[in-house]
């Protein structure tokens, strides 16, 4: 079982960035695939982003393309979502979770261990 925490979450501009961090542990955290997925207030939670085990493949939803980095860092347990141009919309609960199923998936159902999540607030 991998325990997840994420940080780096906060209150920014619009326009501005934000880089969130998750930090892992179990000594098998490289073999996993990873995922971002945020929740605003009165919505479901959705998909964000993902990377497959090694960092070589990525998958985004439509509203990250072009805006949002992830990678990970192995050596350091950790997986990270760089933000740019951020918007109001991107105000949510954002949470990383091991991707089950794969790193392809986008729902929520295929992923587990859950973080606690971090709040990032973007103001107009």
């Amino acid at each position: 079982q991998v325990q997840l925490v994420e940080s780096g979450g906060g209150l920014v501009q619009a326009g501005g960035s934000l880089r969130l961090s998750c930090a892992a542990s179990g000594r098998t955290f490289s073999a996993y695939d990873m995922g971002w997925f945020r929740q605003a207030p009165g919505k479901e939670r959705e998909f964000v982003a993902s990377i497959d085990w090694s960092g070589s493949r990525t998958n985004y939803s439509d509203s990250a393309k072009g805006r949002f980095t992830i990678s990970r860092d192995n050596a350091k347990n950790t997986v990270s979502l760089q933000m740019n141009t951020l918007k109001p919309e991107d105000t949510a609960v954002y949470y990383c979770a091991v991707a089950r199923d794969g790193y392809y998936y986008t729902h929520m159902d295929r992923y587990d261990s859950w973080g606690q999540g971090t709040q990032v607030t973007v103001s107009s």
